[in-house]
């Protein structure tokens, strides 16, 4: 495994995570790089479960404690297509040059948090949210 992925993986998914702070529990889930053994541990109040990797706007899980973000190093080689079922809603350039993306799948009333490990925020339509605007968020 890269180190970027790696690395990306541990930042994203394994702060916060039950099964541990690091990748050593890894297991490769279908369709991206991240982890699928992920469990988010970390419970803020009055917000409920966290991700505790990503930034305010990306973190919050809301009532889905089970979602797991995607994580690819590329927007070519991940599989997914923005379309009506599928909208991003916000996008975000961390200072690592990574697009965080978090959208809803309307059709099953599903949220979406996606982690492309490169600045591909031109690819993507939705509205984009600043760091100052992360920052002002509660």
């Amino acid at each position: 495994m890269e180190n970027k992925i790696k690395n990306a993986i541990e930042k994203y998914q394994c702060t916060g995570c039950v099964n541990g702070s690091d990748i050593s529990c890894y297991e490769e889930r279908q369709g991206s790089l991240s982890c699928k053994s992920h469990l988010s541990g970390t419970i803020m109040t009055p917000a409920g479960k966290i991700l505790l990797g990503l930034p305010k706007g990306f973190c919050r899980l809301g009532p889905y404690g089970s979602l797991i973000p995607n994580i690819w190093s590329d927007f070519n080689t991940s599989d997914w297509n923005y379309d009506k079922w599928n909208i991003p809603v916000w996008k975000h350039l961390t200072k690592d040059g990574h697009t965080l993306v978090r959208g809803i799948s309307p059709r099953t009333n599903v949220p979406f948090i996606h982690i492309y490990l490169e600045d591909c925020m031109s690819k993507i339509d939705c509205l984009e949210i600043s760091k100052k605007e992360i920052d002002l968020m509660d």
